[in-house]
This record gives C-alpha cells, structure tokens and sequence, in this order.
C-alpha cells in the first residue's frame, strides 16, 4: 500500500506574506500541491520559484498559458511536466485554464492529478467542470482506470452544480470545515476530489495550529492523506 498526501490552497497572487505561505506548506509537507491565484504578472516566475524554494518543493515552471492556477511537488513522488489547459471564458475576462500533470509515489500507481480554480459565474464553474473531466477522460496519454484527484478553489460550496459534476465522477475528501475567508472562515470553496484510492485521511487542522495561515492568503488550504 502506498500514501500519496494532496493539498490545495489558493495563494492570493502573493499579496500577502510570501514567508508565511512557504510556512503553511512547510507545516502540510504535501507530495502534491495543488495551486490557485498563482501570480501572472510580469517576472512572476521568479516569486513562485522563490516560494518552491522555501517550501521544500519543486515546480517545473511557466506554461504557455500563463495559467493562474500551477502545482509542485516534493522530492518523493516522480512527476510528468505540468501541462496548462485553457477554459473558454467571455470577452475581456480574466484567462481561466487548469493544470495537469500525472505524478507516482515509490511502490505505487500513476496518478492523474489537476488543480482547478472556477470562476465566479455559476454557469461557467459548470461548464469548465464538465469541461475538465470530458478532457481527461479523453486524453489518449491517460488510461481510463488510472486514479485520479481534481482539487481547488471551487467558489461555490457542496449545494453547488459544479460541486456536484465533480463529485459524480470523484468522492469529496478534503471534509466540510470551511476554508473562506482565513480570517473568519465560513464558507466551504476549497476541496480535493478523487477516485480510485482504497482510503482517505482529511488533514487535521492541528497540523496548522502554530503556522500564521491568516498572514499568507485570505483562503485555507485543505489536503488529504490518500491510500492506493
């Protein structure tokens, strides 16, 4: 049996304290995480790599997309190039995309893995989900029983289509605690969705206890301990 922990967290672009964020990471000690609202302005590349860096991590870089959502991945998991993906969005509107990669742990499978950041149209968060599994369970280069793990900020909760496209494919199981705002957290927008695992572990919020999670993002991360 093998344990693959996934975390996702949403960043803020960096607008806050980068040194705390590569501290909540530190303190998650994720082999894959999972990221939202990475940076994309001009030199970016190097505030991410920075935060790699002090995270203990590994990211492979910039895509052609220039994507607002990213991942990386810690030195104990084997990992595929990250590969960005536009989503359709309206004129003038912020670019959307996802990120997708496939990474291994010692001794266990190949696992499908994305990170999604839905915008805030309802209709759009349904159609970029739909959007997303139609692609994966398409791509030539990804059996279709391969395990597979999706996770994000979602911004709608478990009521929402979007939440409920996803969860028809993949169980929730990142548990209900709510993640937005930091500060006072009230509502439940980040969560990571999978299948083909034999069990899930959410992640403890005492991991978290000591780590300032209020100075560097106005989002919580969530992660889980998954068994393959």
């Amino acid at each position: 049996m093998s344990s693959l922990r996934v975390a996702s967290y949403n960043l803020r672009g960096l607008k806050d304290d980068a040194a705390a964020a590569a501290a909540v990471v530190r303190a998650l000690r994720p082999d894959v995480l999972l990221l939202q609202e990475v940076p994309r302005y001009p030199g970016s590349s190097y505030a991410i790599a920075a935060l790699a860096r002090d995270s203990g991590m590994l990211w492979s870089g910039r895509t052609r997309a220039v994507s607002g959502t990213s991942l990386m991945s810690s030195l104990r998991v084997s990992t595929t190039d990250a590969r960005d993906r536009r989503l359709a969005v309206g004129l003038r509107e912020n670019p959307r995309s996802y990120t997708l990669a496939r990474v291994r742990v010692p001794a266990g499978p190949m696992v499908t893995v994305a990170s999604v950041h839905l915008p805030l149209k309802e209709e759009q968060r349904l159609a970029h989900a739909r959007t997303v599994l139609t692609e994966i369970a398409h791509d030539p280069d990804i059996p279709r029983d391969e395990p597979l793990v999706v996770g994000g900020d979602l911004n709608e909760g478990p009521d929402g289509a979007a939440w409920a496209v996803l969860g028809g494919v993949a169980q929730e199981v990142t548990g209900q605690d709510p993640t937005f705002p930091a500060h006072h957290p009230h509502r439940h927008i980040d969560a990571v969705f999978a299948r083909g695992h034999t069990d899930a572990n959410p992640g403890d919020r005492r991991l978290l206890e000591k780590v300032p999670v209020t100075d560097a993002s106005d989002h919580l991360p969530v992660w889980v301990d998954l068994q393959f």
